[in-house]
């Protein structure tokens, strides 16, 4: 096969290019795709004054300058969190969902994919009712911006919330369990994110099988090594999500002009050179994932409508106003 009509992985910025700059900030997304990510990762929560933005944990003490639950803090006000300065230099503000859409909606930024981690902190109706409100306000947002968001889904208990509210984003599977993404997102989600250690067994290359086979795509995270990129790019999934832009785009380049003369240099031996790609330690890891989805999610089960959820009062004329 020609080199260049091989096949090779989209790159999208996990939280932008947070090896760069901070994580899950303006900076970070505009450097990932000024690098030439086609998509950047970020996750969401919401405040105490219903501002959704964007940040990974629960808390503001790992990044900021700030103390405490983001669902307890005011964005607005007096010692809001729209004054907060990230950690991590250069310093950066914590950004607001509709700062990023923003972004993204500049005329040259209309191709980058907007991938959403929906963290299990947050209630789905309130969140997602939330987020539509931002989406919608943009021009032609049906057009130029709904058909690059996809939503990514850890819990089950979010699927009919994002089929109600955001019929109109494509649906994303996140996880560590090949069994969740199998049993309980597989007829939802057109996207299943697995993290690189998991899918770095038999199970996980029988599993891309099936991906393959029933059309579904790949991403993996998250991949910041050269050697877990090449091998990525061995198994043939769709998107590698990476701190390092710059690294995997760069060694994507070159891969297109001298694709077998770099694989032939790399091996898959360093698989066995880590405790994490053991069977003992992805269970592990399984397990607790589950324990924790399902401590601050509720029991995972498959979920057919709003009424199997425990969230599911629609404020009146929401539901039909954001069908699309």
């Amino acid at each position: 096969m020609a080199e260049s009509t091989r096949h090779m992985p989209e790159c999208w910025g996990h939280r932008g290019a947070s090896a760069a700059f901070p994580e899950n900030t303006l900076a970070s997304f505009e450097r990932a795709i000024r690098d030439g990510a086609e998509g950047i990762e970020s996750d969401v929560h919401v405040s105490l004054d219903d501002v959704v933005i964007m940040f990974h944990d629960p808390t503001l003490d790992r990044t900021t300058d700030g103390h405490g639950k983001i669902k307890e803090q005011n964005w607005y006000g007096f010692k809001g969190m729209q004054y907060l300065r990230t950690l991590k230099g250069p310093q950066q503000c914590i950004p607001t969902f509709a700062e990023t859409v923003e972004l993204l909606m500049k005329p040259e930024n209309r191709h980058v994919t907007f991938d959403i981690d929906v963290k299990v902190f947050n209630e789905p109706l309130h969140l997602f009712t939330l987020m539509h409100e931002v989406i919608s306000t943009q021009p032609n947002w049906e057009v130029d911006l709904a058909p690059r968001i996809l939503l990514g889904l850890w819990h089950p208990r979010f699927i009919p919330h994002a089929k109600t509210i955001l019929p109109y984003c494509k649906r994303s599977f996140i996880g560590v369990s090949m069994a969740w993404a199998r049993e309980y997102f597989w007829e939802s989600c057109e996207v299943f994110s697995i993290n690189f250690s998991i899918l770095a067994t038999w199970e996980g290359a029988r599993f891309r099988e099936e991906c393959k086979q029933a059309g579904k795509k790949v991403a993996v995270w998250t991949v910041n090594d050269p050697a877990q990129m090449l091998e990525a790019v061995q198994w043939g999934v769709d998107v590698i999500l990476t701190d390092k832009t710059k690294d995997w785009l760069d060694l994507r380049e070159t891969l297109r002009t001298d694709y077998d003369k770099i694989m032939e240099g790399h091996s898959s031996t360093f698989l066995w050179t880590s405790p994490r790609y053991y069977f003992l330690s992805r269970k592990l890891w399984e397990t607790l994932a589950s324990y924790y989805l399902q401590k601050f999610g509720g029991p995972a089960k498959k979920v057919d409508g709003l009424e199997d959820t425990p969230d599911t009062a629609v404020p009146p004329g929401k539901a039909a106003a954001v069908k699309a």
